[in-house]
C-alpha cells in the first residue's frame, strides 16, 4: 500500500513531507503547495518513502519557487531528483526572421540546398549503378537474367494498355486543336505535319516517359523502399549480395531498353489517332495521311526520339531506385520518398528534353 503525499510547516520554514510521493498519492497536494505564502527555507523529504519522477517534479518547483534547500532523500532519490533539475531547461526555439520577406528567402535557400544535394546523390548513384554494370559485364554469372526479364515485363508489356489508350487520346487533341487553327487560313491540310512531327519528334517519348515515371518508377521506389524498411537489403549485404546488382540494376536495364520501344509504340498510336480524327473531320483519307506523313517528317525526328528515350528510361529508373534507397525510418517514409521519385523523375525528363531540343536543332535535325 502507498502512504498518501502529505506535508506540515513549522514556524522556522521547514516543510516536511511525509508518505509516498507518486503520482497516484499526490492528489491535491500540488494545489496545496501552491497555496503557501510563507516563507519556505528548507523542505525536508527524510519522511518521504518513495518518489516518482512527477513528486520530484512537484519537489523542484517547490523549491524553485521558494529558493529553498532540499533535504532528506537517499541516494536513489537524489539521482531522481538531480535528472528532473538537470531536465528543466528552456526548450531553445529557432530563431525566425523578423518578416515575411526573410522567411522566404530562407525558404528558398533551404530549398536550394536540398536540390542540390538531391543532384550530387542522384549522380553518386549513377556512378554506383555504372560501377555495378561494369561488374556485371566483367562477371557474366552475376546477371539477374530472371529478375530483368519479369521487370521487363512490368516495366514494358503491362504499360501497353494504358501508354496506346493515352497517345490514341492524345494524337486526336492534337489533330483536332490543330485543325481548328488552321482552318482560319485555309491550312487544315497542314495538320498532318503537326501530328507526324509532334508525336515522333517530341510528345510521344515524352508523354510516355511521364507515364512511366508515374506507373514504374514509383513502384520502383515502394518496393526498393519497402524492402529497405523491412532490412532485407541489409540482409542481402550480410549473405554477400549485391542490392545494386540484385535491386538496382535489373530495373534500370528494363527502363533502359523498353523505353525507346515503348516511346515507338506511343508515337504509332498517336498517328492513328490523328489519321483517324483527320478522316472524320477533315475528310483525309487514310491513304493520303500516310503518304502525307512520309513525304513531311524526317526520319531525323524518329530518331531523335529514339535517342532520347533510353536516356529518359534511365533518369527514370535511377531517380526510383534512389529515392527507394532513402528510406530509413516509418511506413511514411515510403510515400514520401515515392512521390519525390515521381517528382524528380518527370522533372529531369522536362529539363532534358529541353536541352536535347536545343542540342538537336543546334546540329541541324530541324
Amino acid at each position: 500500500m502507498s502512504a498518501t503525499a502529505e506535508f506540515e510547516q513549522d514556524s522556522g520554514g521547514t516543510l516536511r513531507f511525509s508518505g509516498d510521493l507518486l503520482l497516484r498519492t499526490l492528489g491535491k497536494l500540488p494545489d496545496r503547495l501552491d497555496s503557501i505564502d510563507g516563507p519556505v527555507q528548507r523542505i525536508d523529504l527524510s519522511g518521504v518513502g518513495r518518489i516518482d519522477t512527477v513528486g520530484a517534479w512537484v519537489v523542484h518547483r517547490l523549491a524553485t519557487r521558494h529558493d529553498a534547500q532540499i533535504d532528506g532523500l537517499d541516494d536513489d532519490g537524489r539521482y531522481l531528483l538531480d535528472q528532473v533539475v538537470a531536465a528543466d531547461q528552456p526548450v531553445a526555439l529557432p530563431d525566425r526572421p523578423s518578416n515575411a520577406f526573410a522567411r522566404l528567402l530562407g525558404e528558398i535557400g533551404d530549398a536550394v540546398v536540398i536540390t542540390f544535394r538531391t543532384l550530387y546523390g542522384l549522380l553518386g548513384f549513377l556512378g554506383a549503378t555504372t560501377i555495378a554494370f561494369v561488374n556485371v559485364v566483367r562477371h557474366p554469372s552475376r546477371f539477374r537474367f530472371n529478375a530483368t526479364v519479369h521487370r521487363f515485363e512490368v516495366v514494358g508489356v503491362q504499360a501497353l494498355a494504358i501508354v496506346g489508350l493515352m497517345s490514341f487520346l492524345i494524337g486526336i487533341v492534337i489533330a483536332q486543336q490543330g485543325a481548328v487553327q488552321l482552318r482560319q487560313f485555309g491550312a487544315e491540310v497542314f495538320t498532318i505535319n503537326l501530328v507526324g512531327r509532334l508525336t515522333l519528334r517530341e510528345l510521344g517519348v515524352l508523354m510516355t516517359a511521364i507515364m512511366v515515371a508515374g506507373r514504374s518508377g514509383s513502384a520502383f521506389a515502394a518496393q526498393l523502399g519497402t524492402m529497405k524498411l523491412t532490412e532485407e537489403i541489409d540482409a542481402m549485404r550480410t549473405i554477400g549480395v549485391s542490392p545494386m546488382e540484385a535491386l538496382v540494376l535489373p530495373r534500370t536495364i528494363a527502363a533502359v531498353l523498353l523505353m525507346p520501344l515503348l516511346g515507338f509504340y506511343s508515337s504509332l498510336i498517336a498517328i492513328i489517332g490523328g489519321g483517324l480524327l483527320a478522316w472524320v473531320s477533315l475528310d483525309i483519307p487514310p491513304v493520303t495521311f500516310i503518304q502525307r506523313i512520309r513525304e513531311v517528317v524526317p526520319i531525323t525526328d524518329l530518331y531523335i526520339g529514339l535517342i532520347k528515350a533510353p536516356v529518359f528510361g534511365a533518369i527514370i529508373a535511377i531517380a526510383g531506385c534512389f529515392q527507394g534507397m532513402l528510406v530509413e525510418s516509418d511506413a511514411e517514409q515510403v510515400g514520401l520518398r515515392t512521390t519525390s521519385a515521381v517528382v524528380q523523375a518527370i522533372f529531369l525528363v522536362i529539363v532534358l528534353d529541353a536541352f536535347f531540343a536545343v542540342f538537336f536543332t543546334w546540329v541541324g535535325w530541324n
